[in-house]
């Protein structure tokens, strides 16, 4: 059992680094640009929107901590995602499958939606996804342990684009674990199609953070927006929404349904962060490693 283990653990890390450097040197694979690749051209362009079109005019175009967003973008998406969790991830679905077994489990699904039409898959995916998301982007909020992690995303003071990706590397484990037992397990998803759902999600976090004075009309039921999350990241919470509001990955229309949304006037300007925040440690190496310090 341990023998097959190490060579699960080696295989799978000589796999990630191989497909890593593959993302380097083909920018596109299957007939489509690849993540490494999307990401920059992603972040280009919303950062070239901000630009433009900036909501809060008195903010830089290098706004505060925008290097340390950057380096936080690159790191959990390249380093982490795709080297670290990529590996630790089949790792763990053997051991998953492994303790199931005694159990009965053999493989299979509560409810088989891989068989599906493309486009009804990704719809349906796009859906569970999001709301298991937003899910537990509550409890990241109510959970004490959670809350400490999740501070190092509620750290950012001044809005932009790479600030979609500021959080902790421990966030993704927590996200993940949630995603891969709904959308796996239970549902039996077509996971090769989780890259349009990824990209769309990606697009949305990118313009929720960006500089941008958008809501999207009657779609801003539906869909998360910058004026919408511009509010989830204020500082001076309301009474009646005193562990936050706004739990919406990509879509709004959680929060309207279960009474989380809160948009009560032009949030362009207000303060930012949560109490304390301005004796909050500023660097990546002190960010990561302080709620590890940090008692519940």
């Amino acid at each position: 059992m341990l023998i097959s283990y190490w060579n699960s653990i080696v295989h799978a890390y000589e796999s990630s680094f191989a497909y890593f450097g593959k993302l380097l040197t083909h920018p596109y694979l299957d007939g489509r640009i690849n993540g490494f690749y999307m990401l920059i051209l992603l972040s280009l362009a919303v950062w070239g929107l901000e630009l433009a079109l900036p909501w809060r005019k008195k903010q830089r175009a290098f706004r505060k901590d925008f290097w340390l967003d950057a380096f936080y973008m690159f790191f959990n998406f390249y380093f982490f995602n795709l080297l670290l969790y990529a590996a630790l991830s089949t790792i763990s679905t053997k051991a998953l499958g492994d303790m199931l077994k005694p159990l009965g489990y053999s493989g299979g699904h509560l409810i088989d939606f891989g068989a599906l039409p493309w486009i009804w898959n990704i719809i349906i995916f796009f859906l569970i996804s999001d709301f298991v998301q937003w899910g537990v982007h509550n409890m990241l909020h109510r959970v004490p342990f959670f809350w400490k992690f999740h501070k190092v995303h509620h750290s950012v003071k001044e809005m932009g684009f790479a600030a979609h990706l500021r959080y902790h590397f421990m966030e993704t484990l927590v996200y993940n674990t949630f995603k891969y037992v709904s959308l796996s397990l239970l549902f039996g998803f077509n996971l090769k199609d989780a890259f349009y759902v990824y990209t769309l999600a990606m697009v949305i976090g990118h313009l929720n953070h960006a500089n941008l004075g958008w809501d999207y009309g009657p779609l801003k039921y539906i869909f998360n927006n910058p004026k919408m999350h511009i509010w989830h990241h204020a500082k001076d919470l309301p009474e009646e929404h005193p562990k936050g509001m706004n739990f919406g990955i990509s879509l709004s229309l959680w929060d309207y349904l279960f009474g989380t949304a809160y948009v009560p006037k032009d949030g362009r300007d207000i303060e930012l962060g949560f109490p304390g925040v301005d004796e909050y440690p500023e660097g990546f190496v002190e960010q990561v490693v302080e709620p590890f310090k940090e008692k519940s």
